[in-house]
């Protein structure tokens, strides 16, 4: 985010998208490749230039290494002190182009990595919990600099086989450091948290997570919750693939008053590649998109007014 405000952006490099509904098909079989599966999803919030691109492409077209990943035209590379990130994408649903060069400067790398599951197959750890951004974009025309964060997620399996639902959240505290907190819930297992605060020294501490507090729901009724010792005020609502949402909000963490990231990630509803396929701007029909929204929600409409609600949300006409 800019350091005034008026700008933020969200990046992810995915080897295997869990977004995509070719990846899913292609799980069906024995032997999947997820190089097949690459793509870098750029999201763009501003008052006049809100963007959004995920174009997936084959082996053929990437390659990475231990400090190179190219993805068709776009590619990250870290040249020693800072992750530099040349973007030439295609919006969607309109095609308007994303294209420029962003710089990330972390303040101190983290060699950290916990699992979130009892299994251990499902692994996270934030490389730069503190970071400061350059962005330079030409399409649309912008230049500003402000706060960042980066992270790195990997799974032995398919995200829906570890979990049911989770809400996330990352919280910029006042003495410089950087509070997350993963609350994972199952129908049928007890919940797990992780809360940790990660400081400028390099040190990584745990913290009891405060009590749980109700966001309001989004359009597709998605439950979204944040662990905060008082009530939470959304500030902003970013835009994000269909079954998850990501506001900015104003909340207190580790008795300190902060800006927040959250995330609701309804997981068993990636499972269906009806539902990938509409992320990708396939609009489903009537039938299908009653399953679709229940599966979300937990809530039935009438196959008219679900598909009614998708094709709005999507885009799609």
């Amino acid at each position: 985010m800019s350091d005034d405000g008026q700008f933020g952006l969200t990046l992810i490099a995915f080897v295997g998208s869990v977004f995509s509904p070719y990846y899913a098909w292609a799980r069906r079989q024995p032997q999947s490749d997820p190089d097949h599966f690459c793509a870098l999803n750029v999201a763009l919030y501003s008052r006049h230039a809100n963007r959004w691109s995920m174009t997936e492409r084959g082996r053929r077209h990437c390659h990475r290494d231990a400090t190179q990943f190219k993805i068709g035209p776009s590619e990250m590379h870290w040249t020693g002190n800072c992750l530099e990130i040349a973007i030439d994408e295609v919006c969607v649903p309109f095609p308007r182009k994303i294209k420029g060069r962003i710089r990330l400067f972390p303040h101190r790398l983290f060699d950290f990595s916990t699992p979130l599951d009892a299994a251990g197959a499902h692994r996270w750890g934030p490389i730069a919990p503190h970071a400061a951004i350059e962005v330079d974009l030409q399409e649309p025309q912008q230049q500003w600099r402000g706060s960042a964060y980066m992270d790195s997620n990997e799974g032995d399996e398919p995200i829906e086989r570890g979990f049911h639902h989770w809400d996330w959240s990352r919280s910029q505290l006042r003495d410089g450091s950087t509070a997350v907190i993963y609350d994972m819930q199952w129908p049928d297992q007890p919940e797990r948290v992780l809360s940790l605060r990660f400081d400028r020294e390099g040190k990584v501490d745990s913290f009891q997570a405060p009590q749980r507090q109700k966001l309001p729901s989004t359009l597709w009724r998605v439950k979204r919750n944040m662990r905060s010792p008082s009530p939470v005020k959304v500030v902003h609502q970013l835009k994000t693939p269909l079954s998850t949402s990501a506001p900015c909000c104003k909340t207190s963490c580790s008795a300190r008053r902060s800006t927040a990231f959250t995330k609701a990630c309804p997981c068993r509803a990636w499972s269906p590649p009806l539902f990938a396929a509409c992320c990708h701007g396939a609009c489903p029909g009537e039938p299908d998109a009653h399953r679709l929204f229940q599966a979300l929600t937990g809530r039935a409409l009438s196959s008219e007014r679900a598909a009614s609600r998708i094709r709005s949300h999507s885009g799609c006409g």
